[in-house]
């Protein structure tokens, strides 16, 4: 189980209190495809993808962005319990979906720079640890069902 500080629990629900979701949920998901684009092989089904215009306008992406950043929400509500948070939508990724594991992790790192940029100076070290602490708890939770 994963210990919260005071500080890091006000930190990662500030930054979600602060998050306008139609913004930054598009950006990390586009980001991630055109960054990482063997991501795109799970998108099949969304329509062009051809190049990173393509990426940036696709509103299935944009739903999907969204969506994710909403179920991270399950996460922040549940810090205590992100494990069992994720339990089921582990065994949806893996034997479902099929989904490298990998991709959650490259996928925070994207949300990372996306945040980062809108936040500015904002976005101090110390909230960044306890930002990447939170995600990679996560990453960990949705990530179980693979091991």
């Amino acid at each position: 189980m994963v210990e919260w500080t005071d500080e890091e629990r006000g930190f990662i629900n500030g930054i979600f209190a602060k998050l306008d979701y139609d913004d930054i949920g598009p950006k990390a998901l586009s980001r991630c495809l055109i960054v990482y684009p063997w991501t795109q092989r799970y998108f099949g089904g969304f329509g062009n993808l051809y190049n990173a215009d393509a990426i940036k306008t696709n509103p299935m992406i944009a739903a999907h962005g969204i969506k994710v950043l909403h179920g991270l929400d399950r996460a922040v509500k549940n810090m205590d319990d992100i494990k069992n948070t994720y339990a089921a939508l582990s065994v949806l990724h893996s034997e479902k979906l099929h989904v490298d594991p990998d991709n959650f992790r490259v996928f925070s790192d994207c949300l990372t720079v996306v945040i980062a940029a809108k936040m500015g100076n904002g976005f101090t070290a110390d909230m960044q640890a306890a930002w990447q602490k939170f995600l990679t708890v996560v990453v960990s939770a949705l990530g179980r069902q693979y091991h």
